[in-house]
């Protein structure tokens, strides 16, 4: 037995991070020998101002400080740290205590954005940050095409790679796929970044076709762009905002849909939302952002659209809607895919090994 304390934030809001946190927290300990604690560093507010300095998020942080004591009584740190300088830095004082205390650390990266925030920083800031992440032991990424956001600081032999999961409950009474009208999914929290906006202007020009479709949509929204958002879903018939969903409704979601839509324009990890909607035999819409392209091939799983293009989102949903019925066999495909690859168990193991090894 080894004990572990986890340093990354748990839902809420829910992001890809927090979920994967959440499910080290339940899952690590019993599947695993592991004993483990952890210290939550969400910050209660979703924005896209992610990793931007605030005195807001100073105070938030510098509270969290006095748990650093935690270390004294574990063996290991695994650490899912930010992404921007401010999203790497918050966690610098953890990581010099478990240094000077000789503990192994392990950095997790969930996204595919630090390679770009080490490359546009200059002087003493890339010092520092070079600096704090060259601390790790050991790194995970969530694909091969990630590995560059660790290289810069690790060695290629201490980089592993760990694909995201699907949690059980999805798996579980699968029902069948109804393939008579398009009936649209987006799952994600609504941000510009996630392309949310592209998706209902997409919708705008569906309505002015006269093509019939039903739309839910489902996540958190962000604040700074909460009232032109709502604004954009009440001009969209057919259409239902469901906020934040859970387990029997997070399901219920899945099941009921047939396309599954992420616009996204994010530097991507491994978006669980897109093996979520897999598992549960949607077609997928996506980008070639970052890890997607991992998790995804166009024309198996689904079809690419640009970024920034409601038109491209427009024209396949368009094309789709003439001959709908043919694409069950890339529902059958995704869920086939999905419980091969994508299972829970699967995920914990992986991880202990890495953590083990």
């Amino acid at each position: 037995m080894y004990r572990v304390l986890l340093i990354g934030p748990q839902p809420e809001p829910i992001t890809g991070n927090s979920l994967a946190n959440q499910i080290v927290l339940e899952y690590l300990s019993r599947y695993t020998d592991v004993e483990l604690n952890i210290i939550n560093t969400s910050y209660s507010k979703l924005d896209e101002k992610i990793g931007k300095f605030s005195l807001k998020k100073v105070y938030h942080y510098v509270k969290q400080y006095k748990q650093v004591w935690k270390i004294l009584y574990v063996d290991k740190l695994y650490i899912t740290t930010g992404q921007t300088f401010f999203g790497v830095l918050k966690y610098f004082p953890y990581l010099l205590f478990a240094k000077l205390l000789n503990k192994e650390i392990i950095v997790h990266i969930h996204g595919n954005y630090l390679w770009k925030e080490y490359e546009s920083l200059n002087g003493i800031k890339k010092k520092i940050f070079h600096k704090i992440l060259s601390m790790s032991d050991k790194g995970i990424v969530l694909s091969k095409s990630l590995k560059k956001n660790l290289t810069p600081f690790l060695i290629e032999e201490k980089i592993y790679i760990l694909e995201n999961f699907v949690e059980d409950f999805l798996f579980e009474n699968p029902t069948e796929k109804k393939f008579n009208k398009v009936k649209i999914i987006y799952l994600s929290n609504l941000m510009k970044e996630k392309g949310i906006f592209d998706l209902l202007e997409a919708l705008k020009i569906l309505q002015e076709k006269n093509i019939e479709f039903e739309v839910k949509i489902a996540g958190g929204i962000d604040n700074f762009f909460e009232k032109k958002i709502r604004q954009e879903l009440s001009k969209i018939k057919n259409l239902t905002y469901l906020g934040l969903v859970y387990n029997k409704e997070k399901k219920e979601l899945l099941e009921w849909g047939n396309i599954f839509i992420l616009p996204t324009k994010f530097d991507e990890g491994q978006p669980i939302s897109i093996l979520e909607a897999m598992c549960t035999g949607n077609i997928i819409l996506t980008t070639s952002q970052g890890g997607i392209v991992d998790i995804f091939k166009d024309n198996k799983n689904g079809f690419y659209i640009e970024k920034n293009s409601p038109n491209s989102i427009a024209l396949k949903l368009i094309d789709m809607n003439s001959n709908l019925k043919d694409y069950k066999i890339i529902s059958k495909q995704n869920r086939y895919e999905a419980k091969e690859k994508y299972r829970v168990k699967n995920f914990i193991k992986k991880l202990n090994n890495i953590l083990e090894n």
